[in-house]
């Protein structure tokens, strides 16, 4: 297939570099620093098993996309709309659009902007770029597609890429489960720029995933929305399958980018007021990234 990255940042080049591996025609669309390495180099992915690299196509302009049989979305949900609105008059008729993103909403905000529908996906991936053009792989690397005419057949494209995938027919409440590890382990792996290992032996951090975990729980029954009953511990497990990992968040603050905190514990707290729940955890937790954004001068890098 013709594969398109939208927002070829982590999550993007991990999976674009599989499905090239695979065989696929792949063209990642990224910042100039990222796709100069690329077009020059090669996509290099770096997993236990050693160091490979991949011959891709690499634009930072949209208009890459326009044969396109599928894009894959990856940009920060903060950019969701305005890249949404650069990818719209670009695409194929045909195109498929998955929204393989942090945070709930994403899918819904995405296909009112294009005018399509768009399947949300659950990523379970522990990757990091290290360096232009190379992206390391630290653990997982799972997904989980919402119910379309088309999962199936999209979902098996995926496992011939060697990547584990399932069609859910419940991936609204999936992407919930994750927003509650990522309000969990995001922040205070960006606080203290620290894997997510090394935070769990630091005596206290159980206690306030566990709590952050709580109010997450409260809110989410509020919305009517139903967590895995082993989400507590599932939480606390990401300490030991993706020990190595510094959070999203925290690669952001590191890079000195805009995070996607107000759409992961901001989220939480929007719906806790709406529904006269506190979250004081959440909240804390929220101000703190807010404010050491605001001391690194996040600024003008866009998504795409």
């Amino acid at each position: 297939m013709q594969i398109a990255i939208m927002g070829a940042g982590a999550v993007g080049s991990y999976y674009g570099a599989l499905l090239a591996r695979a065989g696929h025609t792949v063209t990642l669309i990224g910042r100039a620093a990222h796709v100069e390495a690329m077009q020059s180099s090669g996509l290099s992915l770096e997993t236990t098993s050693g160091r490979e690299t991949f011959e891709v196509t690499a634009s930072v302009h949209a208009s890459a996309l326009k044969d396109a049989e599928l894009v894959l979305f990856c940009v920060k949900s903060t950019d969701t709309e305005t890249a949404g609105a650069l990818m719209a008059p670009k695409l194929s008729d045909t195109a498929v659009v998955l929204s393989l993103q942090n945070g709930v909403d994403n899918a819904s905000r995405l296909a009112e902007v294009l005018g399509r529908e768009v399947i949300p996906v659950v990523v379970y991936a522990a990757v990091a770029i290290v360096g232009p053009g190379h992206v390391r792989h630290h653990g997982r690397g799972e997904l989980a597609l919402g119910a379309s005419a088309i999962s199936a057949r999209l979902a098996e494209l995926f496992q011939n890429a060697g990547v584990s995938a399932e069609v859910s027919d419940n991936v609204t409440g999936m992407l919930w489960a994750k927003l509650v590890i990522n309000c969990a382990w995001n922040a205070v792996s960006a606080i203290t720029q620290q894997p997510y290992g090394a935070l769990m032996a630091i005596d206290g951090v159980r206690a306030l995933v566990l709590a952050v975990v709580a109010e997450c729980q409260a809110v989410a029954q509020a919305c009517a929305v139903t967590l895995p009953d082993d989400i507590e511990h599932s939480t606390l497990a990401i300490a030991e399958s993706m020990a190595g990992q510094h959070s999203s968040t925290a690669q952001d603050l590191a890079r000195a980018r805009p995070s996607e905190i107000e759409h992961l514990n901001g989220f939480i707290v929007c719906q806790g007021q709406r529904h006269g729940i506190d979250t004081p955890f959440n909240h804390t937790l929220l101000v703190l990234v807010r404010a050491l954004e605001q001391s690194r001068n996040t600024c003008d890098i866009p998504s795409v």
